[in-house]
């Protein structure tokens, strides 16, 4: 269900994680997503999902819709299951055909499948309590250094965020399309596969034309404010680190170098 696409979503709250910098979420969410595949012991996964619980239940973001961003992607989450399971060699559980089942199939499996799970939680939870502004800025002052090598910095991270941002109404603008054609009698669920690619024209073309009509509509408004790049521009609310932010980074600097003492000492 399109309705269960969460990616740009904004959950506005007053917790923790919705105070902090988001300069500060941006690297940490890095920093974690890094850890996540470097380390590949039990004990590190346990820590991970302690803590992306952790997160959840802080954010104070309904966990309804944090879970509800993993259903569009469990048949992705399940092909790789299924991948590892039946290409892995070792010990065999089961002979299905000319597939073989592995003991190390389903171990490795389980841990690269909890691996795609917890990067899109904890993505999600970026988008959930930053919001676009703040992304926006962020990922602006993130990326300032590289201005030196060419970079557009602000060019760059007001694309990022619109496209981000749009996606939430490009989304529901397309169920409005597809709920539009089946009252007219369309068809997207029989026939074969050609059949069902072209019944997906009717949705495409309409859905194309309201995209290009929005960024027309935007451009125009940017245009009407003024809007001529990041040269000189200020902000409304200045981004600054807090005790919250420091905090973080220090219990994620501690979590890493415990992690790295048990991979040490082989546990």
């Amino acid at each position: 269900m399109l309705s269960d696409i969460t990616l740009g979503q904004y959950y506005p709250g007053g917790s923790l994680l919705h105070r902090m910098d988001a300069r500060v979420k941006i690297v940490l969410l890095i920093g974690f997503l890094v850890a996540i595949f470097v380390f590949d012991s039990a004990i590190a996964y346990t820590v991970f999902c302690a803590v992306t619980l952790f997160l959840m239940l802080t954010s104070k973001v309904p966990m309804r819709m944090m879970l509800r961003s993993l259903k569009p992607l469990w048949w992705i989450i399940l092909f790789t299951f299924a991948i590892h399971v039946f290409t892995t060699p070792g010990e065999e559980i089961a002979h299905i055909w000319v597939l073989s089942m592995t003991w190390e199939g389903v171990r490795h499996g389980f841990f690269i499948c909890l691996r795609l799970v917890l990067l899109i939680l904890l993505s999600s939870l970026l988008t959930f309590t930053t919001s676009p502004l703040a992304l926006t800025d962020a990922m602006e002052a993130l990326l300032s250094p590289f201005r030196r090598f060419g970079l557009p910095a602000h060019e760059l991270a007001m694309m990022m965020t619109i496209a981000l941002r749009f996606v939430p109404t490009l989304i529901e603008e397309t169920d409005r399309i597809i709920k539009a054609q089946k009252s007219r009698g369309a068809d997207f669920e029989s026939g074969n596969l050609l059949s069902r690619l072209k019944a997906m024209i009717p949705i495409l073309v309409p859905l194309f034309l309201s995209a290009f009509r929005r960024a027309d509509d935007l451009a125009m408004a940017m245009e009407a404010r003024c809007y001529r790049g990041g040269v000189g521009r200020t902000r409304m609310k200045a981004l600054r680190t807090s005790a919250i932010d420091y905090v973080a980074v220090a219990a994620f600097v501690g979590m890493l170098a415990a992690l790295a003492g048990c991979e040490v000492m082989g546990l």
